[in-house]
Parts: C-alpha cells; structure tokens; sequence
C-alpha cells in the first residue's frame, strides 16, 4: 500500500485513553496498513490520579509525566496544539497549533479521547480568584502559593492578614479534593515548624462539599473512616456546603459564613471537553452517546472514549449505566478502541467493552488511606500499600515507575522539603488562566473553517 492510500487514523488526547489507544495501534498495525497521527498540547502522558502528591511536594512534575518522544521505536506523527473542533461530514478536525496556526487535518477513522476540564458553575468570583487541581501546571503552581503564604504570614505585622493567608479552602470532597486537602494539609503541618513566628493553631484547612457525604462510592464506613482521619488532622469538614461568592481576600459559603482567605481551590468534578460541543452530535450530560463498542452511532470510523464519552458500563448489567470517568476505565477503553479500529480495516467484527470495576483506593497523605480494592475495605497501611501499589503498578513506563518509587522512598527517609520555584514572582494564575476553555469553535466556525479551507484549494 503506497502513502496516497494508506487509512489516516487521528488521536485526539494524550491521555490515558488516547496514549494507550496509539500504544495498541503500533504494537498491532503493520507500518504499511495506517498512519497514526496524535494531537496533543503537551507531548507527555500525565498520571493526574498523583497530582495531589505533586502538589504536596512528595513528587517531582517530571516523575508522573511519562514523555512520548522518549523511544524511538514510536512512529506515530504528533502535532503539538489542540483540537479546536471536528467536521464529521467532511471528516477533518480543526486544530490550534502551539504556533496558534490553525489548520484542518484530514482523517479516515478518528478517536475522540480530549479528557475533561474542570466543571465550573455561574459563582462570581470564582474563575477570578480559584486554583484548579487538572493540570501539571496547576499542581506545581499551588505548592508555590501554599509555602508563600507562610512565608508572607510570617513577615507580616498584621495579625488579621497572618490569619487570612493561614486559611485554606478547598471545594470538592470528591478523590481529588480530598486528596489535595489531605496532601497538602500534611505539608503545611510539616512546614509550619520551621517558622518560629507562625503560632501553628492559625493553620486551618476547610473541606467543603454540596454532597450529604465525603467520597460516597467509598460506602458510609471508610467514607467515615476518611473523614475522621482528616478531622484528626485538623481538617473542618462541611458537606451540603458549597459557595456563594469568591473574592481575593475572603470567600463567603452558602452557610453565610465568611472566612477570610487567600487560597481557594476548586475540585468539585469535571466536565467533557468542549471539544464535543462542536460536533453536534447526542450526549449525556455533556459526554458523547457511543455504542458498547464505543462508535458514535451513524457515524463509521467515529470512536470517543474516556472522561468526553457516555460509554455503556456492561459489567454492571443496568440499561443506563454508563461508565465513570476514571483513568482506571480509560487505561482499559483505549486499547478496545484501538482493538476494534483494527478490526475495522481487517473486515472483522468490533468487541464491546466490558470491565469490571477493581476498586477505589485514596492516599492521605504519609501512612493514612482508605481503599476498597476488589470490595476488600482496608484502613492505614494496608490502605496505603494497595493505594500506592495500584499507583506504582499503573504507572506506564519503567522509568516513570522508578522515579515514583523514588520519590516515594526520598520522602519517607528525609521529610518534606519547602522550595519555592518562583512561579508567584510575576502575576498570580488562577482557575481560568489553566484550561483556554474560550478557544473551541462553534459547529457554525468549524464549518466555515473547513468550507474556507476547500474554497481555498479550489
């Protein structure tokens, strides 16, 4: 088969879903049956379940992202930018290139796995003044701010400003949320001792949540277990809480209580990438309806997955039951994907996707977890050894494993460390400063986009 009419397979996302996906297309497809493209903003795999840890300092950015330039065995073609929008009747997808070019790239069968951003509701104030937990950038971000507050409480004279930039806030009793309060709480606490001016009952950490429970897929036993652990640690714990208005200095909740703050972090859920608006096609609750072979319907060659896709959850045997947008489905959904395009170029019939949940597993923070592998509930180090475990297991490469591991044992021997890396010396980023969520098109753009571009060549 010569380059002219070799089937042009275009990955949208680099991550688990779509890195796993590109994985199986070149282990399984001869060099001469495809070409392989994948878009992406950042050529690296990022494992986002570890982010807390990065924030905490008890990780190095580099040690959860695995780069997909490292071998050279890979030939898949990557363009640096992101997808913008997808004409699925022309079948081209816009992308916004790092050089903020825009171009349309052309595609026989395409894998729609864009992830999700962080879900945001109409609360003034809070794309303005709020952290993100989503990005390597965010998390590396937010451990400057954290050890800057102290640092900025110990050199004032003001006892009301010391005790506002000493509360932290954090929204979203979810995995993330906790993680990140319970992570980071830990690092302050640590901290706080070599600053002989900071009276260490100032430190205060608030963990709110909308929800009547904290993590409730965990179940009401380790859900309680959980927060226990974090009330022991001195962490106040609001559920049917949320907020009302955010502002540089204070933030108010939707229990009329004010507390004075610097720090906001936002963690409750996310939503499909924009990148699915623009196709116009059916969805659930902002993800895309695909079939248990995760083809959209009416559409050959159209395949989503991931954290932007509705996909059947047939292992638990109910009509509507879609699966979670968790990395445990993606790592798996990926290489189905990946199975059943193959399938299609070979005339063979797809396989639906059917996986059994294995289980939630939550790190606390040093020698405090709660974790439910396979329905087995466990607390402290137990806990903590299946969370790290399944972690380190996960994890995609060798080397990311050995610098996890790394890390892991650096910090168990010798303590956290409180470097700032400068990241606050310039201008302040918040939530919206992350996720460029006002550079997708409309179906209406993305239309013009491609019929300008055919115009064009004519």
């Amino acid at each position: 088969m010569n380059d002219v009419t070799r089937p042009r397979i275009l990955v949208v996302g680099a991550g688990f879903a779509g890195v796993e996906c590109v994985r199986r297309l070149e282990r399984k497809l001869a060099p001469a049956e495809a070409d392989v493209t994948l878009v992406t903003p950042f050529a690296y795999q990022l494992y986002l379940p570890l982010l807390p840890q990065v924030a905490s300092g008890v990780l190095t950015p580099q040690s959860i992202a695995v780069s997909l330039r490292r071998s050279k065995k890979y030939r898949t073609r990557i363009i640096p930018g992101g997808a913008i929008g997808v004409d699925l009747k022309a079948k081209v997808c816009v992308i916004r290139t790092i050089t903020d070019q825009i171009v349309n790239e052309p595609y026989d069968y395409i894998v729609l796995a864009p992830g999700s951003i962080t879900r945001t509701f109409d609360i003034p104030g809070l794309t303005e003044h709020a952290f993100g937990m989503k990005t390597l950038a965010e998390a590396a971000y937010i451990r400057d701010h954290v050890i800057s507050q102290l640092d900025l409480a110990d050199a004032s004279d003001d006892p009301a400003e010391r005790a506002a930039r000493l509360q932290f806030v954090v929204v979203g009793a979810g995995y993330a949320g906790t993680e990140t309060a319970a992570c980071l709480q830990k690092l302050t606490h640590a901290a706080v001792k070599r600053y002989p001016r900071i009276d260490p009952a100032l430190i205060k950490w608030h963990l709110i949540d909308i929800a009547p429970k904290l993590m409730p897929e965990l179940g009401d036993k380790l859900g309680r277990s959980a927060q226990e652990i974090l009330k022991r640690r001195g962490i106040e714990v609001s559920l049917g809480v949320s907020i009302e208005k955010a502002g540089p200095e204070e933030v108010t909740f939707t229990d009329g209580r004010v507390v004075p703050t610097r720090t906001l972090i936002w963690t409750a859920g996310v939503a499909a990438s924009p990148l699915i608006a623009t196709l116009g096609a059916e969805t659930v609750r902002g993800r895309l309806v695909v079939t248990p072979e995760m083809n959209l319907p009416g559409h050959d060659g159209v395949f989503a997955l991931g954290d932007s896709a509705a996909v059947p959850d047939l292992a638990k045997g109910q009509e509507d039951a879609i699966c979670p947008p968790t990395a445990q489905h993606a790592m798996r959904q990926g290489p189905q994907v990946a199975d059943n395009i193959i399938a299609s170029l070979r005339n063979h019939p797809m396989t639906p996707y059917r996986h059994k949940d294995l289980g939630l597993v939550v790190d606390l923070g040093g020698t405090d977890a709660v974790s439910k592998p396979l329905g087995i509930e466990l607390h402290g180090l137990p806990a903590q050894f299946a969370a790290r475990g399944y972690h380190w297991w996960a994890l995609r490469t060798n080397v990311a494993k050995v610098r996890v591991a790394t890390n892991w044992t650096l910090n168990a021997l010798a303590g956290d460390d409180f470097v700032r890396t400068g990241f606050q010396a310039r201008k302040p980023a918040r939530l919206k400063d992350f996720e460029y969520t006002d550079a997708y098109l409309s179906a209406e753009q993305v239309r013009e986009q491609v019929e300008g571009a055919g115009r064009k060549q004519l």
